[in-house]
C-alpha cells in the first residue's frame, strides 16, 4: 500500500479538487494521512466529508507544533504503507500518477527514490521563474543528471517523489525541523546514496497562486538557501585535502565566503572582475580565475548569478580537466 502525506493549512479552495484528483488515482491502494494543522478557513470540514465518503481518506488534526514539518511528521507515524509519497493540498495529481511511481520503485528496488516531470499551472499569469524551474527540472528527468545539479536548485519535486519507508527511515524522515524541508530531504536522499528512477511522463500538476507557501512563508522567502547547500557540500562532497575555491565575488560569493569564514575553513577566491583583482576581502586576496588552473586538483563552487555566463565557465572548468559534480559545483 502507498501512504499519501498531506499537510493542509487553509487549503479550502483547492483541496477539493486535490482530493478529487487522489480519489481518480488508477492505482487503488492507497491510504491518505491529511493533517490539518490549525487552519482557520473551512479546510476542516472539508477533509471530513471526503472521509465519510471513503475510508482509505484517514484525517487528523495537529495538535502539536505547527508547520509543514511537524505534520509530515505526524501523518508518517501514522501511516501504514510500504511506500511513502507525499502531496500538496492545492496541486493536483495525473490519474496515472502513483501507478507510475510505485512501478517505478518495484522495478528498480528500496536502494531507489523514484520522481518524474511537473507541470505548473496557475489561477492567473504564471511567472517567468516557475516556467524555469520546470524546463530545468524536466530536463533533470531525461538527462538524469539530479545529484550533479543539486547544488543549484532542489531536484526533487516535493510532492513528486516515492520511496520505500525503510529508505525514507534511513535517511531521517521528517526528523530535522529544516526548511526548505523538501530541499533538505533531497540532500538527505543524495547523501545515503539513494538513486533516482525517473518517470518521462507528468506525475504531479503543481499550482502557483498569490497563497501558496513558497510565495507567503519566510522560510522560503531566500531562493537561494546558500546556507543548506554550503552545510549538505562541507558534510557529503568537500574533500578538505583539495584546494577550495569560491568563483563569483556577488552577493551570493560574499555571503559563501562569511559561511566558510565562521566555519574556519581555509578557501581561495576568484572572480572575473579585473577591478576586485588583487583586493582583500574578508581577509582573502581576490585572484583572477586563471589561478585555478595553478592550483592541484581543486574543488571549485561556482557562485557567479548570470545564467548566460555558465556555459562559458562550464567549458573552463572542463578545459581544465574538472568533472562537474566531483571538481566543480554550480550553487546558481
Amino acid at each position: 500500500m502507498i501512504s499519501i502525506l498531506l499537510p493542509v493549512y487553509n487549503n479550502a479552495p483547492h483541496l477539493g479538487a486535490c482530493l478529487d484528483s487522489i480519489l481518480a488515482q488508477s492505482e487503488t491502494s492507497w491510504e491518505l494521512i491529511a493533517i490539518d494543522d490549525y487552519s482557520t478557513d473551512g479546510s476542516w470540514p472539508v477533509l471530513q466529508r471526503y472521509a465519510l465518503r471513503d475510508s482509505r481518506i484517514r484525517p487528523r488534526r495537529n495538535a502539536g507544533a505547527k508547520g509543514i514539518v511537524p505534520a509530515l511528521r505526524l501523518a508518517l507515524k501514522h501511516s501504514r504503507g510500504s511506500y511513502i509519497t507525499r502531496m500538496d493540498a492545492d496541486d493536483l495529481m495525473p490519474v496515472d500518477k502513483l501507478k507510475n511511481l510505485k512501478r517505478l520503485l518495484q522495478q528498480h528496488g528500496p536502494g531507489w527514490v523514484a520522481t518524474g516531470k511537473i507541470r505548473y499551472f496557475s489561477d492567473g499569469n504564471l511567472g517567468d521563474g516557475y516556467r524555469r524551474y520546470e524546463r530545468w527540472l524536466n530536463g533533470l528527468m531525461d538527462s538524469g543528471r539530479h545529484y550533479q545539479e543539486i547544488y543549484r536548485e532542489c531536484p526533487l519535486p516535493s510532492p513528486g517523489w516515492m520511496a520505500y519507508r525503510e529508505a525514507l527511515l534511513v535517511c531521517g524522515g521528517f526528523g530535522r525541523d529544516a526548511y526548505p524541508e523538501d530541499y533538505d530531504l533531497a540532500f538527505r536522499f543524495y547523501k545515503h546514496r539513494l538513486r533516482i528512477a525517473a518517470s518521462r511522463d507528468v506525475v504531479h500538476l503543481w499550482r502557483d497562486h498569490p497563497g501558496r507557501a513558497s510565495r507567503n512563508v519566510a522560510f522560503y522567502a531566500d531562493p537561494t538557501f546558500l546556507s543548506l547547500k554550503m552545510k549538505y557540500f562541507l558534510e557529503i562532497d568537500r574533500r578538505p585535502t583539495r584546494p577550495l575555491v569560491l568563483w563569483g565575488a556577488g552577493r551570493k560569493g560574499k555571503e559563501a565566503a562569511r559561511y566558510l569564514e565562521e566555519e574556519g575553513i581555509h578557501f581561495h577566491w576568484a572572480c572575473n572582475t579585473p577591478s576586485k583583482w588583487g583586493k582583500d576581502i574578508y581577509g582573502v586576496r581576490m585572484q583572477d580565475t586563471e589561478s585555478i588552473a595553478l592550483l592541484p586538483n581543486p574543488q571549485v563552487i561556482v557562485l557567479v548569478a548570470a545564467p548566460d555566463a555558465r556555459p562559458g565557465i562550464r567549458r573552463q572548468l572542463e578545459q581544465w580537466g574538472l568533472a562537474a559534480g566531483q571538481d566543480y559545483f554550480f550553487f546558481c
